[in-house]
Formats: structure tokens, sequence, C-alpha cells
């Protein structure tokens, strides 16, 4: 799966949460400073190249939607991390947040229980 720049996946984030939205939508759901509306458009229409947006003819603009589910992008997104940054060792992800005290042993220990569950 292909990733996603810092703003694609902004836009991606609203569509998730609105489920379809046109341009002007999506721009109003966007923290301030806002981008220009043709910034945000043009994102869209990269999201569309990328396969990650679809989109229907409403008057005379279009509505977009996802065809990414939000779980897949963040599974493949996780494991590219994991991936890259630790070997593929998903030990040695959680050793390293636990070491910069990012987690705490109870969150540790809520994590791994939820492991254990889907088991």
């Amino acid at each position: 799966m292909k990733q996603l720049t810092k703003a694609e996946e902004e836009v991606m984030q609203i569509l998730w949460d609105l489920g379809e939205a046109n341009v002007a939508a999506v721009l109003d759901e966007m923290p301030e400073p806002k981008p220009a509306y043709n910034t945000v458009s043009t994102i869209v229409r990269i999201l569309e190249t990328k396969t990650f947006v679809g989109f229907r003819k409403e008057g005379r603009g279009h509505i977009y939607f996802p065809l990414v589910k939000k779980s897949d992008y963040s599974s493949a997104s996780m494991s590219k991390m994991v991936n890259d940054y630790f070997n593929g060792s998903f030990k040695s992800m959680v050793s390293f947040f636990v070491k910069k005290k990012e987690m705490s042993a109870s969150e540790l220990e809520s994590i791994l229980k939820e492991i254990n569950k889907d088991d």
C-alpha cells in the first residue's frame, strides 16, 4: 500500500471521520491556519490518483469518499514503521517506547492482555 504525505493523511483522516465530503467540507474541518481551497482540491485529486479516494458527481461539484479503510491503512503504516525502524521486530518497537518512558508498565501490560485475548 502506498504511503501518504502528512497533508494527504490529514485529508484522509477528515474523510474517514466524515464518510464523504466535498472539498469545502474538508476545508471546514481543517485547523487554522487553513490551506487554500485549491491546495485541498489538489490533495484530494492526488488521493484519487493513488486510489485512496473515489468520487461521485453531485450538481456541479464532486463528493469524495474513502476507498481505503482506515484500519487497513493504519495496519500497513504500522507494519512499515516496524519494518523500517525496528527491523521487523514488534518487541524492539515496544522496548524502544518503554525505554523512552513513553509507555508505562501498566500500558504495556494492557497491550499484552489485548494481544493474548486475540490468540
